[in-house]
């Protein structure tokens, strides 16, 4: 059996159980067979075994089965809950059967393209696994290339792009993309990877891949009109908190009492809802494009130094205008 059809089966076990939350084992079975899974063949209890082997360790998902009751279920569904590789991986091979099986649908998909680089990720993957040293090739934007020896630590996935995080000879952390490398290979040298190295602990504080330094602070964010909707069905930063959600009219309402005529006038021509939004990361450019991609919809109120910031970059960009 290929590789494809197998995920699609590891793939069809996890989301059938989702929906249906508890099934036994016959009504697993029979479900397979109407979903023509594997060509209409009944689904072999060996082979769910082995599939339910193949799921935990490919995803981390724990299939049990209730002993009253001799139904299976994921007794850890928020695995799928993170930004885990597990996640991403999943959601790709969901993506990857559902097509295959949909061939006459492909030209209705419209997918972002993916930048260079890509050939070049088998052999830092290897080279993350066996902790070995890599000899790089790179050049920035506007400058000279280069080549540098450095340990592979991790790599993460930002915007459709790829980038290594990698310590030099100095001990200084560096991020690299893989769209400006011009050359990869692996070298004979091992490194110790620090047993309390954590990337996704590197990363917690930042939203992207920048980590220059920019101090931890307390945000606020007001969003308006629509915007709350997107920041809640896809925060930013795992810190985001949702402070309070207002509607024009309470605004009105609350303030009439406390406001001169002039300040009314203002606030009733402002007829947006918004909703205030709270993050504790370092804000670094990164973050602020991201804000600055939300247009008016977006506005940083604390604290003064980023608002004042922000504003700075708005006035630049009005310039060329």
């Amino acid at each position: 059996m290929k590789p494809a059809q197998i995920f699609h089966q590891y793939i069809w076990i996890i989301n059938t159980l989702r929906a249906h939350k508890r099934m036994t084992f016959e009504q697993l079975s029979q479900k397979w067979q109407q979903d023509a899974v594997a060509d209409g063949n009944a689904l072999q209890r060996s082979s769910f075994n082995r599939h339910r082997d193949a799921i935990l360790s490919m995803f981390g998902i724990i299939i049990d089965c209730e002993p009253k009751t001799y139904c299976y279920y994921i007794s850890n569904p928020e695995t799928l809950g993170d930004d885990s590789i597990e996640r991403w991986l999943f959601s790709t091979l969901t993506v990857h059967g559902v097509l295959s099986d949909s061939a006459a649908v492909k030209e209705r998909v419209v997918l972002e393209n993916v930048p260079v680089g890509l050939e070049y990720l088998e052999t830092i993957i290897q080279a993350i696994k066996n902790n070995r040293r890599i000899r790089l090739g790179y050049r920035k934007f506007d400058m000279e290339g280069y080549v540098k020896t450095v340990c592979p630590y991790a790599l993460k996935l930002f915007h459709q792009r790829w980038y290594l995080l990698a310590k030099k000879d100095d001990d200084e952390m560096r991020i690299y993309a893989l769209d400006r490398m011009l050359s990869v290979s692996l070298t004979a040298e091992d490194f110790e990877m620090p047993s309390d190295f954590s990337p996704q602990q590197y990363f917690a504080e930042y939203f992207g891949v920048l980590t220059d330094g920019t101090p931890l602070a307390h945000v606020v964010l007001r969003a308006y009109g629509k915007t709350p909707n997107y920041l809640r069905t896809l925060p930013l930063h795992h810190s985001q908190r949702e402070l309070q959600h207002y509607t024009d009219e309470e605004e009105r309402t609350s303030n009439s009492k406390l406001k001169t005529d002039s300040q009314l006038s203002t606030l009733n021509s402002h007829p947006d809802d918004y909703t205030d939004f709270s993050f504790d990361l370092r804000p670094t450019a990164d973050f602020l494009g991201q804000l600055l991609s939300y247009g008016d919809g977006i506005e940083v109120l604390e604290p003064a130094d980023l608002r004042q910031k922000m504003k700075q970059l708005i006035t630049q960009s009005l310039k060329r205008y």
